[in-house]
This record gives structure tokens, C-alpha cells and sequence, in this order.
């Protein structure tokens, strides 16, 4: 018998049999018969349900695209399932998509010979953990905290509220996927000069030339030009209206842009460095302010220090020297629970505890 043939009920199982939501509109596609039986008043619930098992936990994401500065953080939304909030979910879930692909090349990033493919439990923790980071990023790495208000206690105890939402185990996983956006930023992303040192001698050998660092950051502050420890190169109105938009909106190719280390009388590889240790490491606790789907569009369709430092100026003034708090605020919950951080941090690292566990 064709499956058409069958009843509607079997053809019913059959779409909410489907784990991902190209599945459900491909098996949709298929013929009339299928596409009619898709197009009721099932069509809802059988998309979502092939988004939980995709993309989900779903209760996790809907936390994240209905915040909003009218309500804590840390209490818990529900909200109707409808198209246009199905459509954020799978906007979002795509990105910790992409994330279950870059966590393993991290973890494993020393002892390579132990990489492997997560599992399922481990991708849906993975998944878990990068939401509940991702609304932390939305509710408190906004313009309406900068930096003099960020250790007023009355701060500390509402980004403590939403953390006290999970459990220790769960805070580890958050922890975990944080440390993987950390790695992604400091050597990708925002690298500073002796990874871009490094990097350019192991591919380029035979070059004997030194790279010209930016040894000097105290540049004056011209308007446009001077971004925390950061120097901005004014772009062009086309660059400006690139640069300004959403990450999620835009559709270009980064492979026409020129790599970090390319060599030549246009670009210095030098130029690409963020600085030494010390002004290295302010720099990328200021880009860990960025969301997940942020993050990874600067990792896809900026790999120059001047794409970068335009999308930076066009968050604005509050972005400059001021740091992520979730670190912080992660020992201070718990501290309230008596518990050690650094412990908790030593088990993440021993895979004790985290999304990837020994």
C-alpha cells in the first residue's frame, strides 16, 4: 500500500514520528495527500513537537525571545505556542545547533586523540545550558547595566535570582559552554598578538620579517575612534549599514574576506592582534558580553580586527570597558550555597561535572 493510501491517523503518527523540523516540511512535500493531511489544525503541534527534539528544551528558549525589561529575569514565562514564536524558537535553536559542532573540536582541544561525537543526552544539556547563558547575556549585558552599577548589591542579588533557578549541576553546564565561547573569542575571534605571532609562523616559516603589534593603546579619544582599549576605523556608510545589522539577519560570504594572516603591502598580520596579556584579557571580557548567536556570527563573517571593532562601536558607549558578570555571579551563588567555585571549576575541567562528563 502507498503510503498516501493510508489512513489519516497512521499518516498523523508518521509527522509526529519526525525529530527535526526539515523532516516534518519534507515529508510534507511529498505528495497532496500529505501536504493536506499537514495543512489542519495539527500543524502547530506537530511542528513543535519536531522542534523539541531538535532544537529543545523549548520552555528554556521561550525564557530567552519573551524577556523583555518589564519583568525579573528569573521568573518563569510561559507563553501559547503560535507561528511567529515557532519561527524565534528555530531561529534560536540553530545556533545551539552549530555550537553542538564547535564543542567538541574545544573540549577536546589538547587531548584531540579522545574527540568524539556527543551524545544525545549531551547535546540537549549542551543546548540547555547555551539558552539559560543566553538569557543571563539578554537580561544583564545591556545598556542598562554599565559599568558603575555592575557591583551595586541590589545587581548582584538579581543576577543571583535567576542563577538560583538551577541546580549546581546545571550551573556547571552553563559554566562548561561558557569557557567554550571564552576559547572562540580570545583565539578566533578577538586573538592577541602572540596567538597571531604564532599562528603566522607556523604557517608562514620562511618569513623573517617581524609583525608590527600596537604596542601603544593610549590613543586619544576621537570621536568614532576610540573604543575602550579598542581602535575603531570609521566605515563607510555601505560598511556602517553592514556592520550595524542584526548577526541573525544577515546572509553574506565570508569567504571573500581576506584571512587574519594574510601577508602582503595592503595588510600587516600584526594589526589583527588584540594586544599582550593584560589588555588581551579586558578586551575579552568585554566581548563575552555578546550572546551565543553573536558570537558565532563574528566567528563566520568577521575574521578582520576592523569588521569586528565596527560591530562593537555600533553596540554603543556602554559596551566600553565594561566585562561580563556572569563569572562573578556564578561564584557568588555558590558561595551562598557553601560550596567552593574553584572546586566546581577543577570537576568541570577533570569532566566530573560540565556537558561532556568522563
Amino acid at each position: 500500500m502507498r503510503i498516501d493510501q493510508l489512513a489519516t491517523e497512521l499518516l498523523l503518527h508518521i509527522f509526529h514520528s519526525c525529530d527535526s523540523v526539515s523532516d516534518v516540511l519534507n515529508l510534507a512535500s511529498t505528495c497532496r495527500r500529505l501536504r493536506r493531511v499537514f495543512n489542519t489544525s495539527k500543524k502547530l503541534q506537530i511542528l513543535a513537537g519536531a522542534a523539541e527534539a531538535e532544537f529543545g528544551p523549548l520552555g528554556d528558549i521561550v525564557q530567552i525571545v519573551t524577556h523583555n525589561a518589564s519583568q525579573p529575569a528569573h521568573i518563569i514565562r510561559e507563553a501559547p505556542m503560535s507561528d511567529a514564536l515557532l519561527k524565534q524558537i528555530i531561529k534560536v535553536g540553530r545556533v545551539a545547533k552549530k555550537w553542538e559542532e564547535i564543542y567538541p573540536f574545544k573540549k577536546w582541544k589538547t587531548d584531540f586523540e579522545c574527540r568524539r561525537l556527543l551524545t544525545e543526552e549531551e547535546r540537549f544539556r549542551l543546548r540547555r545550558a547555551l539558552y539559560r547563558l543566553w538569557l543571563y547575556d539578554r537580561a544583564f549585558h545591556n545598556r542598562l547595566f554599565d559599568r558603575y552599577s555592575r557591583n551595586l548589591r541590589q545587581v548582584v542579588v538579581e543576577r543571583a535570582q535567576l542563577l538560583h533557578n538551577w541546580s549546581t549541576v546545571e550551573l556547571a553546564e552553563i559554566e562548561d559552554i561558557r569557557s567554550i565561547i571564552q576559547d572562540v573569542v580570545q583565539n578566533h575571534i578577538c586573538p592577541s598578538n602572540g596567538t597571531i605571532q604564532r599562528k603566522f609562523h607556523k604557517r608562514y616559516p620562511e618569513y623573517n620579517q617581524p609583525l608590527s603589534f600596537n604596542i601603544h593603546l593610549n590613543y586619544s579619544r576621537e570621536r568614532n575612534g576610540f573604543i575602550g582599549s579598542y581602535y575603531f576605523q570609521p566605515a563607510n556608510p555601505v560598511e556602517q549599514h553592514f556592520y550595524t545589522t542584526h548577526p541573525s539577519s544577515y546572509s553574506g560570504s565570508a569567504a571573500k574576506f581576506a584571512s587574519k594572516l594574510r601577508a602582503d603591502p595592503f595588510h600587516d598580520p600584526g594589526s589583527e592582534g588584540w594586544g599582550d596579556e593584560l589588555p588581551h584579557y579586558y578586551v575579552v571580557q568585554d566581548m563575552l558580553k555578546l550572546d551565543p548567536a553573536q558570537v558565532l556570527w563574528l566567528r563566520e563573517h568577521a575574521p578582520l580586527k576592523e569588521q569586528v571593532e565596527a560591530f562593537i562601536h555600533s553596540l554603543g558607549e556602554w559596551f566600553r570597558d565594561n566585562g561580563e558578570t556572569f563569572a562573578d555571579t556564578f561564584e557568588w551563588v555558590l558561595r551562598e550555597r557553601g560550596e567552593d567555585p574553584q572546586e566546581v571549576k577543577d570537576a568541570i575541567i577533570d569532566r566530573e561535572l560540565g556537558i561532556a562528563r568522563a
